[in-house]
């Protein structure tokens, strides 16, 4: 009897294993062009990445791991497309973006570049580091935007390593570019995991004290479908304040209470519920656009967001060691831009959920520091791991078979004992 009760489980585990793994229901195109390199899985061109940007070469590379599959070319240390399968193993491409190197150079758009020096906005175009005051290039009449223009999503990165599933690029920061002090020299690694995500991570070190808020800006639309807007998928974020702006849509140094807001996304809600309810902030920026300050800030095993789609079945879960996540509906998107596959760009046809410092820190003294030191490293960690709706019951399934399986287990044990006690 004991035997019988330990092996109902096992057995159980091992058919639930067998009847879907994601390779076994996922399918993969194999047209002789992917086979032969020339063209991904996404559709994209590979030549058509290629060209010479301040006399160095742009390239398109192609990670893939357990039929994901991620391209990201070193112009702007951008990805490009990111497949992703659905609940019926059908891949998809759930990042916004364009097939040519060409859209990237001139149409000035943030599409999934690494943004930097200093992600989001310093009012005044100016801080002070160590009673030293330094002025920055203006990209509006009250402050800096990512960085200045050229930033670092307009930069040519050196590859420094590349596998099959990871992608290691390096870009050095002139002293001086833009306003910023020191000569800052960053590494950001791609690496798509067994497990479903991309994990992506940065490194970076200076000669002389500076300030670094590096992030990713994709631009997600885990539909697969960019015709649609992001409205009806649903969002969680793990947060109960937001930072707010002034008029002028500068960060003002307060904080601000989500219960009873538009922001309130502290239980999973579908992003248009309250997109268009007046409020004084959302009436700032006409649809999101804010920093969450996290509630569990720096830990990388709480989930600090989490997008569902109901028709994909696909699911975003975010894990950062930021303090902040920049949450983004693509309210400037007002379908005049054409991307991959001809597809014209709506407004709120996606969300980024930007891993971040909070814009203007250093003008902040009570916001978390931004400051790095030569001798120190920054160092900053976000996955964007996916999933499904038919993985997420396997993974219920499996729990509820480890969990009733073990009390059989340990009934068959307790009768079996129990026999022998009254024999």
């Amino acid at each position: 009897m004991m035997t019988k009760y330990l092996i109902l489980p096992l057995f159980l585990m091992c058919s639930l294993s067998m009847m879907g793994s994601d390779e076994d229901r996922m399918e993969i195109p194999g047209s002789d062009e992917v086979t032969q390199g020339t063209l991904t899985r996404s559709g994209l061109r590979i030549d058509r990445f290629v060209t010479t940007v301040d006399g160095k070469q742009t390239k398109l590379f192609t990670l893939s791991n357990n039929g994901m599959e991620a391209c990201i070319t070193n112009y702007g240390a951008r990805v490009v497309s990111l497949m992703v399968p659905d609940q019926d193993g059908h891949l998809g491409d759930v990042v916004l973006g364009f097939d040519n190197i060409d859209d990237y150079i001139n149409k000035k758009q943030n599409f999934g570049s690494v943004v930097g020096r200093y992600a989001g906005r310093i009012r005044g175009a100016r801080f002070a580091l160590d009673g030293v005051p330094y002025i920055l290039q203006q990209t509006g009449s009250t402050h800096i935007s990512h960085g200045g223009r050229p930033g670092f999503s307009d930069r040519v990165w050196d590859m420094v390593s590349v596998s099959d599933s990871s992608l290691c690029l390096k870009y050095v920061s002139p002293d001086g570019e833009n306003g910023f002090p020191g000569t800052l020299s960053v590494m950001v690694t791609y690496t798509l995991t067994h497990d479903h995500a991309l994990d992506v991570a940065y490194e970076g070190t200076t000669d002389k004290p500076t300030v670094v808020n590096l992030t990713n800006h994709c631009f997600f639309n885990i539909s697969g479908d960019p015709t649609s807007t992001v409205l009806s998928q649903t969002l969680y974020v793990d947060s109960k304040y937001v930072a707010t702006y002034d008029k002028e849509k500068n960060v003002d140094g307060r904080f601000m209470k989500v219960r009873n807001t538009p922001f309130d996304f502290t239980t999973a809600k579908a992003i248009g519920t309250d997109i268009d309810i007046y409020d004084e902030q959302m009436s700032i920026t006409k649809g999101y656009d804010h920093g969450f300050a996290l509630r569990h800030a720096g830990n990388l095993n709480r989930a600090a967001a989490v997008l569902y789609d109901a028709k994909s079945g696909r699911r975003l879960t975010i894990f950062t060691t930021e303090p902040s996540i920049q949450v983004y509906t693509a309210n400037g998107l007002d379908g005049s831009m054409v991307g991959k596959g001809g597809i014209t760009y709506g407004r709120r046809s996606a969300i980024c959920l930007e891993t971040m410092h909070f814009s203007d820190s250093p003008n902040q003294p009570d916001f978390p520091s931004t400051t790095l030191r030569p001798g120190d490293t920054y160092r900053s960690h976000t996955i964007y791991h996916f999933s499904d709706k038919q993985s997420h019951k396997q993974r219920d399934l499996l729990s509820s078979i480890l969990m009733y399986g073990g009390v059989a287990s340990l009934t068959g044990l307790g009768i079996f004992g129990l026999v022998s006690v009254i024999k």
